[in-house]
């Protein structure tokens, strides 16, 4: 039977596989916890029914589930979710001689130590005592890719944050917006600006190097503290995320806003400017809306200045923003595919 649609690629694997580590160094701990996601591709004909190049769920995740040979037990990678992520897909795409591609996606949740009296008037971290610091998320993807042999790897790595929930009660203006028979919002000098952000930020392609133990475990990273001027900004700087989080967090703070856009922009354009090996960056900041309560009936005035809001849950503006090229292709030349992600 003749068919218009062309497949493109077929994955299998394993999602929200959940992760969590917890590394002792005498009486300072450091905890980590994951959901993981980890799809594998290759020479996989899915067009037929033949499992022969299936390789289970229990052995291609054995590196997550099996508690003697559990990757995230013994990857000294895995306090870092970028490392953790290489070395998961690394492995994978060794280990077996029809895969060819891994895509790994992390999501770490935010854990930060309670902060106790130091005996002193002060406070300092507890060694092991920690808090659910909110619904923020560090995500990181990551494309181990074989397809030029198994000594020939190569990784694209995508980092960001999600969920990260912001609030500022003065320093945003909206005027001077398109006005039409639909128009009934009325423009502000200041009002609230508050967002969920979430932020992607794509790092420039790395060779890989190809484990040589026995078991395919191995993944060489560059030391901590060591080749630091040659890593700055890339995806071996441990420091990059911390940055983007407080561009993010101090710009947001502190641009006096008349237009979100451009705030937007300024966040995009200083991670860039301060990350040598990132290539993009994408932001979305869909509105929070807290909308004047409108207290004149009774004889209050509630809007100079503001005090009573309402808080709406929807409609949310989202705004996206790309830093990168868009090319479009002609109609003539597009063809329709299929994508088919599968689990077992």
């Amino acid at each position: 039977m003749s068919s218009n649609s062309v497949l493109t690629s077929a994955r299998y694997g394993k999602d929200k596989v959940r992760v969590f580590r917890i590394v002792r160094e005498g009486n300072w701990h450091q905890i980590v916890e994951y959901n993981v996601t980890a799809l594998v591709e290759g020479d996989i004909d899915v067009r037929q029914a033949d499992n022969s190049v299936v390789v289970a769920t229990d052995s291609s995740m054995y590196d997550l589930s099996d508690p003697l040979t559990d990757l995230a037990k013994v990857s000294p990678h895995i306090l870092i979710p970028e490392r953790f992520a290489l070395h998961l897909g690394t492995h994978l795409v060794s280990r077996y001689a029809h895969i060819h591609k891994a895509f790994i996606t992390v999501e770490q949740l935010r854990w930060s130590r309670i902060r106790v009296p130091d005996g002193n008037e002060g406070l300092k971290e507890h060694e092991h005592s920690f808090l659910r610091d909110g619904d923020e998320k560090r995500l990181v993807k990551v494309e181990v890719d074989g397809s030029r042999g198994k000594d020939s790897l190569s990784a694209r790595v995508t980092a960001g944050i999600s969920d990260l929930l912001v609030l500022k009660s003065s320093g945003s203006a909206f005027k001077d917006f398109v006005r039409d028979e639909y128009t009934t919002l009325v423009e502000v000098d200041d009002r609230i600006f508050s967002t969920s952000v979430d932020l992607v930020y794509d790092f420039a392609p790395i060779p890989i190097p190809a484990p040589r133990d026995p078991q395919l475990l191995d993944f060489a990273a560059p030391v901590e503290g060591q080749d630091v001027g040659t890593h700055a900004g890339g995806i071996w700087d441990v420091e990059v995320p911390a940055r983007a989080r407080k561009v993010t967090l101090e710009i947001f703070a502190t641009d006096d806003s008349e237009s979100v856009q451009a705030t937007l922009y300024k966040m995009a354009q200083r991670i860039i400017d301060e990350n040598a090996g990132v290539q993009s960056v994408t932001y979305t900041l869909p509105n929070k809306h807290y909308i004047p309560v409108d207290m004149k009936y009774i004889g209050v005035d509630n809007l100079t200045p503001l005090s009573i809001l309402l808080v709406l849950s929807f409609p949310s503006f989202a705004l996206p923003f790309f830093r990168r090229s868009l090319y479009s292709v002609p109609h003539s030349h597009v063809k329709t595919y299929l994508f088919l992600p599968l689990f077992y």
